[in-house]
């Protein structure tokens, strides 16, 4: 389980294509410094299970659903990923909960400035997870918690981004076109099969 809270860039010093899926090796500081051979990282806001941790990288194996569903396929060495660890039952909830369960990706629409480092983010959506989103709500964005602050047709979805997240994530380079990770609320998903059951 996570929060959304992106706590460094990490930066792909390799991917290698498989048979089946890929590994993937990913440099960076913060996060290894608690991190065991077998525990959970969000990458993008993919959950994947770290494997050979050093001092400065980590390798993570990513099956052909996680390849599929995701936008980790597309790194490349020299990729910045969003990096965050696993949330402790001690630690705040400064974000929302965030499974790293990816429901699908969506396409960055446009990226526009508001003034004073502060931006506007809009993402394409699948139809189908459209239904998941409502204003005021929460979304993963690559692993981001991001609060919905507009629902367009398309469906489109906008989100602010603020000077500290624009500096700190992935999203300060996205341009038009890019590929985002998306997951959705869980509570939504278990509200409508809750009511679904129901009918």
């Amino acid at each position: 389980m996570f929060t959304g809270i992106v706590e460094e860039l990490g930066t792909v010093a390799a991917f290698e294509r498989r048979p089946a899926g890929a590994r993937l090796c990913v440099k960076c500081r913060t996060v290894v410094e608690d991190l065991r051979e077998g525990a959970s990282i969000a990458v993008n806001g993919v959950c994947l299970t770290a494997v050979n941790v050093s001092r400065d990288s980590f390798d993570a194996d990513l099956a052909p659903e996680t390849l599929a569903r995701s936008n980790l396929g597309a790194l490349q060495a020299g990729s910045m990923v969003n990096l965050e660890r696993p949330v402790t039952l001690a630690a705040r909830l400064s974000g929302h909960l965030v499974q790293g369960h990816v429901d699908a990706t969506g396409e960055v629409a446009a990226l526009d400035p508001l003034g004073d480092g502060n931006w506007r983010l809009k993402v394409r959506v699948p139809e189908e997870i459209g239904r998941y989103l409502v204003y005021k709500g929460s979304i993963a964005l690559d692993g981001i918690s991001l609060t919905i602050a507009a629902l367009e047709p398309g469906p489109v979805v906008a989100v602010a981004i603020i000077p500290h997240t624009f500096a700190n994530t992935t999203i300060g380079s996205v341009k038009p076109g890019a590929r985002v990770n998306i997951e959705v609320d869980m509570l939504a998903k278990y509200i409508e099969k809750l009511l679904i059951a129901d009918s």
